[in-house]
């Protein structure tokens, strides 16, 4: 995917997030760093362009999964990220977590776990901009910006803008 595809899939998310919800009056959007953020800030112009009233700044927020990992004994040396929620909170909110690449679901799990703490959500759905499959637990997405199946030995790379200079998502044979 280049610059112009990924725009697309984003602006394509977006009206499905406000049509799914009939409007995006109790949404909050949580980017789970470090791609999944800018990502979120993205979906978050991209509603307020389309509705009225949506204060995108106000409605987007980090989600750090570091300590509910299930992995933490194989990379102890993790370093924490910070947790940003909107001032409303996610109390009674639909909850849109924003991820760069779904792979096997442990790392939403985790996010799952990290709401459970934050408050008590009227729902929580998934956006990503990646769907490569190979899951190991009953999740899936509800907003695909593209899927692409992939081998277990292949990666998938997301280059962003505002971290890597680029927009693009790359697929690597494995090593």
């Amino acid at each position: 995917m280049g610059e112009a595809d990924i725009a697309r899939a984003l602006t394509r998310i977006a009206h499905e997030i406000v049509e799914r919800n009939d409007g995006a009056a109790s949404i909050v959007l949580l980017g789970i760093p470090t791609r999944g953020l800018p990502l979120a800030h993205r979906l978050a112009a991209r509603i307020a362009q389309v509705e009225p009233g949506f204060e995108a700044e106000h409605r987007c927020g980090a989600l750090d999964i570091t300590m509910y990992r299930d992995d933490l004994f194989k990379n102890p040396t993790r370093a924490i990220g910070v947790t940003s929620v909107p001032a409303a909170g996610i109390d009674d909110a639909v909850v849109v977590l924003v991820d760069d690449v779904f792979h096997t679901g442990r790392t939403i799990r985790a996010a799952l776990d990290a709401i459970r703490d934050l408050g008590r959500p009227a729902a929580v759905q998934l956006a990503t901009l990646v769907d490569r499959g190979h899951r190991e637990l009953p999740i899936r997405a509800d907003y695909v910006g593209k899927n692409i199946p992939t081998a277990r030995s292949e990666r998938v790379d997301v280059r962003l803008e505002e971290i890597d200079g680029e927009d693009a998502v790359i697929l690597r044979k494995g090593e």
